[in-house]
């Protein structure tokens, strides 16, 4: 089936000439055209044509977006977004002082979630995660990776990624990564070895054999795992095909950057901390670096340095890491505006790092994050004259229509 996408006040293509990420500066060329169209076919962008010969094109339908702008699909490359239970006594806490470590310390943090996931049925917690997925759809993501992590037991963390995997019936890509060395569960905790065990020999085999994770993730920090053991749970994943990111940087400096190019990582994530060195070493490399202002926001803490990293030629991607600790935010419209206001990113740099360097992170860019022949027909259409007013509005939701492989799967009233 063909169909046309027309008039469009802009379209915003973040067109990577074929090497399908954005490196440095390069990140300011998100390839804005007017004048256009978009032909569809069987769910591939098929071609972009200049207004003055679409009528000599035969669609099955043609979607007028008249006073609309096109991006390509957003793509959201980490989250926490399966969970239960609340964390708003822990916020009320950091507002009078506390710093997460000392409130992880106390018992709270990643601890108390997994508390609540072990008590939740799977029915319940797919119900409240495909509530989640459905707000960020109406956002324009149609790519989300979300994390297990809040299970830290054999049973737990299979139920939170047979979740992950169930939210695959809505139309969007859903890329689920094993995140069982989030941090060590209460009863191993004076048994790290045990748990190290239970992750690497019966965890890893278990999820590879009945296809439950396409990456392995590991939490890099002195209230975590440290270095050898995040070593050692990356060789399992590596004996048995799963790829690698790395959450590192966040709190203290601990190899993580050197670690996760070692380890042939896809991404590195969070970076509040990282060093000039390390800015020098992966921006060297084809990893990528994901920031994280809501937590930086939610914490009232760094900032990771966003302007460094570009002007070092670095590959730098933004994502909510919507969490019930951390970052509580959801909102996209406002992850953007603190990237904007407080790490100092343009509008074009904001856009970049939301399609074609997320899709990178999650190894998907071949397919995913622009708009270019025989990629996916992602889209998300915004009700504005001008992409930079998308950042400026913060935090109002300004997507009006989601399209996922060429099919509508949400659109606003606001659209005719």
């Amino acid at each position: 089936m063909k169909k046309l996408l027309i008039n469009a006040e802009q379209i915003i293509t973040v067109d990577s000439n074929g090497s399908n990420f954005m490196r440095g500066r390069d990140m300011q060329d998100i390839g804005m055209l007017e004048s256009h169209a978009i032909l569809v076919e069987d769910g591939k962008i098929k071609d972009i044509i200049p207004n003055s010969i679409i009528n000599k094109i035969k669609a099955d339908q043609k979607i007028d977006l008249s006073g609309k702008i096109i991006l390509p699909g957003l793509i959201d490359c980490h989250t926490h977004s399966v969970f239960s239970g609340s964390r708003a006594d822990e916020f009320k806490m950091k507002l009078s002082g506390l710093t997460y470590e000392e409130i992880a310390k106390k018992g709270g943090g990643i601890a108390k979630t997994v508390d609540a996931v072990r008590e939740t049925s799977f029915d319940e917690l797919l119900k409240l995660s495909l509530n989640r997925v459905r707000y960020f759809i109406e956002q324009g993501i149609t790519s989300l990776e979300i994390k297990s992590g809040y299970g830290l037991s054999f049973y737990d963390e299979i139920k939170m990624l047979q979740v992950i995997n169930s939210l695959k019936s809505i139309k969007i890509e859903i890329i689920p990564t094993f995140l069982g060395a989030h941090t060590f569960p209460k009863e191993y905790k004076n048994d790290r070895e045990k748990y190290l065990q239970i992750l690497n020999d019966e965890l890893i085999p278990f999820i590879i054999k009945n296809k439950l994770a396409v990456f392995c993730d590991a939490f890099l920090e002195k209230t975590a795992f440290n270095k050898n053991e995040v070593e050692s749970v990356f060789e399992h994943a590596e004996k048995f095909g799963l790829k690698k990111r790395l959450h590192a940087d966040q709190f203290n400096s601990l190899g993580g950057i050197g670690l996760a190019i070692q380890s042939n990582c896809k991404s590195v994530d969070h970076l509040e901390v990282i060093n000039d060195i390390d800015i020098e070493n992966i921006s060297r490399s084809e990893l990528v670096a994901v920031l994280l202002p809501g937590v930086s926001f939610t914490l009232k803490y760094n900032y990771a340095p966003a302007r460094k990293l570009i002007e070092q030629n670095a590959i730098v991607s933004l994502a909510s890491d919507f969490n019930p600790g951390s970052s509580p935010i959801a909102n996209i419209s406002m992850i953007m505006a603190l990237a904007a206001v407080n790490m100092g990113m343009t509008s074009e740099e904001i856009i970049s790092a939301f399609t074609i360097n997320a899709a990178k992170a999650l190894d998907i860019s071949a397919v995913k994050g622009s708009i270019e022949l025989n990629k996916d027909a992602d889209f998300a259409i915004f009700d504005c004259m001008n992409y930079d007013e998308i950042i400026y509005t913060m935090s109002k939701n300004l997507n009006v229509m989601t399209i996922s492989k060429g099919e509508i799967i949400y659109q606003n009233q606001r659209i005719k």
